[in-house]
Parts: C-alpha cells; structure tokens; sequence
C-alpha cells in the first residue's frame, strides 16, 4: 500500500485540471483491473469519488456516451458544482436512480476510454493498466461468466475499433501492473495530445 499512498499523494499535489477538480483517468482493455485498481487508490485518497464509465455507457453506446459525460459530469466539475447523472443498468438495459458526484481534490474516472482524446484536456494524470488485450478479455469473460458470451463477443471487436482510431496508452503518464506483491509503475513519457 505504500506505493499507492505515494501515487496518491502525487495525484493530490498536481495542478487542478477541471475548475477546482484534479482528474485522473484509470484506461485499459476491458478485465484489466480498472475498477479494482480505481477503488484502491480512492481509499489511498481518503475516499475520492470514482466514476465507472459503465455507468455512462449503454448496449447501444458502447464509445458514444461523450457528450453525456462532457455534461452531466465534467461541465458541473468545471464549475465547482456536483454532477448528476443517471447510471445505466446492464441487466434491466435502462438508465437508474440519478447519482451525485460531489466536486472533490481529486476524482478518478475509470473505464475503458478514460483516456480518450476529448477528455485528456481535463486531466491532471492518465494511468493505464499495462495488462494485454487478449489477456484482460480473458479475465473480464471468467469474471462475467458464459451468459455474457455474446456480449463480449460484440465488445472486443467495439474496443478494437475504439483503441484504433483513439488511443490512450501512448498519452498515459504511468503504466500500471499488477504483481503478485501490488502494484508497479512504469513511467511513460506522454505525447503531445
């Protein structure tokens, strides 16, 4: 845990990058440990807010729920106000309960295309979980079981497309793996966005 106290103590001291708000995206392929990750640096941080880019995406919108985020979340954080948005339920394929996203120091974004080029500007760091295509699908299809067959099915070739024309590793500030100890950071040097 001490690492991550220490990226976390990094995430804190960096400029805020949206109103009041320092951003950090947690991207990789899907089953790479976004969420986990995310979770655990959010209790590093004493409890930061972390948004799941599942709760914005849908089956129809696998990638095009840009505009939903750039509204209902980044527009209010710019602001110094809380963002309210409607998380979307895989099973019952229908949009919730409205949540509250309080403004905070520092809030996580994880998901696949955390990174993407429309939301870079509004982030003070970039992580991605440096685990391979192949190898996180794997886990993301044991973790979701056979009735999820045909759904990721769909999802891989979507991703495929996704990273193609948008990339995020190669803009990543840190690459991020897994041990059997925790977690290592490989520092990456950004390109220019």
């Amino acid at each position: 845990m001490e690492d991550l106290d220490r990226l976390a103590a990094a995430a804190a001291a960096l400029p805020a990058s949206c109103g009041p708000v320092r951003i950090v995206g947690v991207d990789g392929h899907a089953g790479s440990g976004k969420s986990t990750f995310a979770e655990r640096l959010s209790d590093a941080l004493g409890g930061a807010p972390v948004l799941h880019l599942d709760d914005l995406a849908t089956h129809q919108e696998l990638f095009t729920w840009t505009d939903r985020l750039l509204t209902t979340v980044i527009g209010p954080l710019t602001r110094g106000a809380a963002a309210r948005y409607a998380p979307y339920d895989w099973t019952h394929r229908t949009f919730g309960p409205e949540r509250v996203l309080e403004p905070a120091p520092v809030v996580l974004i994880e998901g696949v295309g955390a990174g993407r080029r429309v939301l870079r500007p509004f982030l003070a760091r970039l992580l991605w979980m440096d685990l391979g295509a192949e190898e996180s699908w794997a886990r993301g299809r044991r973790r979701d079981g056979p009735a999820q067959r045909e759904f990721w099915d769909g999802w891989t070739a979507a991703e495929v497309r996704h990273f193609s024309a948008d990339p995020s590793k190669p803009f990543a500030d840190l690459l991020v793996r897994q041990g059997s100890t925790g977690y290592e950071w490989l520092q990456q040097p950004s390109v220019t966005a």
